[in-house]
Parts: structure tokens; C-alpha cells; sequence
């Protein structure tokens, strides 16, 4: 059996692929459950975060294995299979170990060095290990990967190379505003975070100590919210926040009207659909707007800005729009509205768009009936349309006053809401955008020798383990041989009394001992050594051991290893 890995990632799939391709908890314990049941897999285990999407087998066959693991993953990510392969990336044996180990490090992950990977992997191995997918190989490789990443973050400063993804994004979004510094930017500043899971919770933790004035927690589960709102006030009241930071928990209708009282809105959930459309953005930045003077919420913009972060549908010309744009969410200025549309409805969508009505007391807004005669021509040529958008420059339009930050995957934010003026969007794509010129910290090297280190000692380990088995039946069969030839001297020397006995016993013990030594401690050397898997066949055919013994010793292994696992990694 060998280890293979397929997968893909932010590094080798566009955003919008690993969107479509997320897998829910349902998904991938289904997808876990298949692969078992498959005829190439004995083990499996899945790494799903927000940026990859991996499946991990302990497979008899490489190209067998491929087309399974890659043929299951579409099938439960509901992406084809001809779509999604040119974004797979395969590794095997050696290779899928360095990769793990890397990504346990933080050397593959979207913010080089980031830690909460590590969490990750520990949540993949006890999913594993509650289906009882995991065996003795991926126990043992996932428990050397958390190792291996913890060993990084201690030994070296990959720390300082990263950050979490939730620092990252905050910078991001206070890049160009108070000197960039994350504390000024965000002091004072009222919060609303949607999700109450490990992502939402750490981010909710990091804007307190940032110095925000109050978090407000959304989530559709009321007792996990009131408990993140009680964990963040307790911090606060015990010193370890700000203490003038209030926490508060409300459900997910009360989003609406909390939106319109935010600066600082924080969104990752495990939602199938967006949670914040580009019409409730926009209705929340331009509150008060369409009532001047009745006392409701005040506008954050003067009318003129307000009425440009309006959406155009439901314009007066909708006739001549093939779309229905009355569907909430929907956005004329966002391409993620067109994606996927047939040639000839896009091509006249874009014609609407050229000759659509501006909105009043704007200059203009976005022309994008260039953009969207391209995508009917790529959509006529049969290419799939993907969803092509980049954030505003920070100069364009007026300050920001709303900020969003989506770390969802499939996004929980409409990508078109970084088009209304003063809003200020970062979400996943972003974020792979800005990594990509991160600076690597000089310790990133002294991490990737610690990787191809422990991938070696692994390998060789692994190697070194596969020959146990064939050694154990080995004694096993020594043992047996020197039972039987003890029975027949009891019958030709019946008057040897229990000192005799035992002294011919142990005499023979030993010389079957010192015979075996030598070469089962060499083969085991041997073994570990790349190439070296041939030794055991090799041993089990000159002393013509049953296969049938050798693999129930393997199994009584695996079973130990396994019940010695169950527990928390």
C-alpha cells in the first residue's frame, strides 16, 4: 500500500473554482466514507479549509488511485470531473509526505507561516479517526505532520513570516487608512461578525484587542454566539482586552439592521449561498437616504455618493434586459451576475448595460459593456466564464466607511459590493492577490530543510515498519520450529528432568537467536533505505514464509496502532 494525495488549492485553482468545489461536513464525511468502500483505498482522510481542498488514500494501485480519488472528488464537490482536473495537483509516496509536512508548517498556506493550519489538520485526523478511515498510515503521518509543524514554529521564526488569515485580512483592510496599523484603524470602531466557528471567534478575539468599541456576534445557533459574546466580554472585564469593549450576541435576521450600525463587518460561515447580498449592502451604507430629514439612520454619504452605491436594477428600461433584475442580490456592475450565462443573452445584456440610465447626481457609473462583449465571446467559443474581479484602488471613490471582510469559502459576500462607493471589500481572492508580493522571511529556507529532514526520517521509518511483519513471522516461525524440536526430544529422552529440560531449551533458543540477529537487524537497515521495500519479499522467499501469516501480523499492528490512536491527536 502507498500514500497518494489529490487535491487543489489557491495555488493551483482560481477562487472560484475552490468556491464551487468547497465541501460542507456532510460532504466530506460522505466523500471519506466512499473512498474506504472504494476497491484502490484502504485508509482515507480529507483537509478542507478555505483555501484547498485535499483527499488523502492509502492506495495498491497509483493510477487506479488517481482516477478514483479524482473522479470522488467531483463527484461530492458537485464540480465535473473534465472542469476540475486541470486544477488537480497528484503526489505520491515521498512527495505526498513533503507536501503535508509542508502545508503543517505554514510553507503552502495562502499567508506563508500562518498557524491555524495546524488546527486544521488536527480536526481532519479526528474526523478520520471518528469514521474509522484513518489506519495505521495516515494515523502515523498526520501525527507526524502536527509534529513536524509544531517543531517549525518553535525552532525557527516562521512565525514572523506570517500571520493568520484573520490578521492578514484586517491589514488589508487598513492598508492606506491610519498609517496602516491595525490598532489605529480600528480603534473605536463597532464590529459585526457573522459565524461564531473557529475563523469568526478568532477574529471577533483579534478586533477586541485592537481596540474596536463593541462585537456584535451573529450566528445561527443562538448558544454558540451567547458564548463567544460571554468569552470576549469575560476577557475584557479580566484585562486582557480593552475594557470598554462590549460583546453581544444576536441571531441572523437581526444582520439587516445590525449592518446599517457597523464599520467593521467580519463574515465566515459555513453557508451554501452568499449571506450578505450586494442589495443589503448597498440598502445599509445608504440608510436614510431615500427619506431625507424623517429622522431614520443617518446617511454615511451625501445623497450624490449614496444614490451611486445604489444598484441599477429595477431600472425603467428592464424590458430590454434578458435578466430578471428585481432577484435580490443581483448586481448589473458585478460579473459574478453574468457568469455562466449563454453568448446571446450576455451579448444582449451588454447592450443594455451600454444604454442603461446613469443615476442621479452621479458623473457615470461602471461601463462594463466592453467586459461583457468579451465574456459572450468567450462563452460562444464554449469556455467556461469565470468570475473575473479586482478591488478598487484605495484611492478611487470616497474613504471607505463600511468594511468587509469575507473569509468564507463558497464566499458569504456578494464580490460586487466592491464596487459601491465607500465600501471596502477583502475576501479570499484578494488576499491570494496580496500574498503573492508577501516578502518570505529568511527562516522560511531554515523550515523547508526541517521538512525534507523529517519527510527522510519518515520515509525511512515507514520503510523500516513494513518489514516488522515479515521479521515478526520470521521468530514466529523459529519459535515453532523450536517447540516442535523440544516435543520430539521429550520423546526419545523421557528421563530429562525440568533442569535438563529447560537448560537444552534455552541453549537452543539461543543459537536460533544469534543465527536470526545479524540478519534481521541488516535487513531492517537495509529496508529503511530507499528502494529497500524488496528485502521483505526477498526474506519471505528464502525462508518460504506463509503471506497469510505475514498479513495477520500486520493486521494485529494496524489494530493496536489504531486503538492507540483513537484518541486526541
Amino acid at each position: 500500500m502507498s500514500l497518494l494525495v489529490v487535491g487543489l488549492s489557491h495555488r493551483s485553482a482560481p477562487v472560484s473554482v475552490l468556491e464551487r468545489a468547497a465541501l460542507h461536513a456532510d460532504a466530506q464525511i460522505k466523500l471519506l466514507q466512499d473512498t474506504v468502500a472504494a476497491e484502490p483505498a484502504a485508509e482515507a482522510a480529507v483537509l478542507a479549509t478555505c483555501n484547498r481542498i485535499e483527499l488523502y488514500a492509502d492506495v495498491d494501485k497509483f493510477h487506479a488511485g488517481v482516477a478514483e480519488l479524482s473522479t470522488l472528488l467531483a463527484q461530492h464537490s458537485g464540480v465535473g470531473l473534465d472542469e476540475l482536473t486541470p486544477y488537480l495537483y497528484v503526489h505520491y509516496e515521498d512527495r505526498a509526505v513533503h507536501h503535508l509536512f509542508s502545508v503543517a508548517c505554514g510553507l503552502d498556506s495562502m499567508v506563508v507561516g500562518e498557524g491555524q493550519i495546524l488546527g486544521q489538520i488536527k480536526d481532519s485526523l479526528a474526523k478520520a479517526q471518528d469514521l474509522h478511515t484513518a489506519g495505521r498510515l495516515l494515523n502515523d503521518l498526520f501525527q507526524q505532520a502536527l509534529r513536524v509543524g509544531k517543531r517549525a514554529h518553535s525552532e525557527t521564526g516562521i512565525d514572523r513570516a506570517g500571520q493568520s488569515l484573520v490578521t492578514f485580512g484586517l491589514e488589508q483592510l487598513a492598508a492606506g487608512a491610519s498609517g496602516g496599523e491595525v490598532a489605529e484603524w480600528a480603534r473605536g470602531k463597532k464590529a459585526l461578525v457573522i459565524g461564531a466557528g473557529s475563523m469568526s471567534s478568532l477574529a471577533a478575539a483579534t478586533l477586541v484587542r485592537a481596540g474596536v468599541a463593541e462585537v456584535v456576534i451573529a450566528n445561527r445557533t443562538a448558544e454558540r454566539a451567547d458564548r463567544l459574546a460571554e468569552i470576549l466580554n469575560e476577557g475584557a472585564s479580566s484585562g486582557s482586552g480593552d475594557g470598554d469593549v462590549v460583546a453581544r450576541a444576536v441571531p441572523m435576521d437581526a444582520v439587516p439592521g445590525e449592518l446599517t450600525r457597523a464599520d467593521v463587518v467580519v463574515s465566515c460561515t459555513g453557508a451554501t449561498g452568499l449571506v450578505l447580498t450586494g442589495e443589503a449592502v448597498a440598502a445599509a451604507v445608504g440608510a436614510g437616504v431615500a427619506q431625507p430629514g424623517a429622522g431614520g439612520v443617518p446617511s454615511r454619504f451625501g445623497s450624490g455618493a449614496a444614490q451611486a452605491a445604489r444598484l441599477p436594477a429595477g431600472s425603467a428600461d428592464d424590458d430590454n434586459c434578458p435578466l430578471d433584475l428585481n432577484t435580490p442580490g443581483f448586481s448589473v456592475l458585478g460579473e459574478a451576475a453574468v457568469a455562466g450565462m449563454a453568448a446571446a443573452e450576455l451579448e444582449q445584456h451588454a447592450a443594455w448595460v451600454d444604454n442603461a440610465p446613469r443615476p442621479q447626481g452621479t458623473g457615470s457609473v461602471v461601463d462594463e459593456a466592453e467586459a461583457i462583449a468579451a465574456l459572450a465571446a468567450a462563452a460562444a467559443a464554449g469556455v467556461r466564464i469565470p468570475e473575473r474581479r479586482r478591488p478598487e484602488p484605495l484611492a478611487a471613490g470616497p474613504e471607505p466607511v463600511l468594511f468587509l471582510l469575507d473569509l468564507a469559502m463558497p464566499r458569504d459576500i456578494d464580490a460586487a459590493v466592491h464596487r459601491i462607493a465607500g465600501v471596502r471589500l477583502v475576501d479570499i481572492e484578494s488576499l491570494a492577490e496580496a500574498s503573492a508580493d508577501a516578502p518570505m522571511a529568511a527562516d522560511v529556507d531554515q523550515v523547508r530543510r526541517i521538512v525534507a529532514d523529517e519527510v527522510a526520517a519518515f520515509g525511512a521509518a515507514l520503510r523500516a515498519a513494513h518489514i516488522t511483519p515479515t521479521v515478526v513471522a520470521l521468530r514466529t516461525m523459529a519459535a515453532d520450529v523450536v517447540a516442535m524440536e523440544m516435543a520430539r526430544l521429550e520423546g526419545r529422552l523421557p528421563g530429562l528432568d525440568d533442569k535438563q529440560r529447560g537448560e537444552i531449551t534455552q541453549t537452543v533458543k539461543r543459537v536460533v537467536d544469534k543465527l536470526l540477529h545479524a540478519p534481521t537487524v541488516r535487513v531492517k537497515q537495509l529496508a529503511a533505505e530507499p528502494g529497500g521495500a524488496g528485502y521483505a519479499d526477498a526474506l519471505r522467499t528464502l525462508f518460504d514464509l506463509d503471506q497469510e501469516t505475514v498479513a495477520a501480523v500486520s493486521r494485529a499492528e494496524d489494530s493496536n496502532t489504531n486503538e492507540e490512536d483513537r484518541g486526541p491527536a
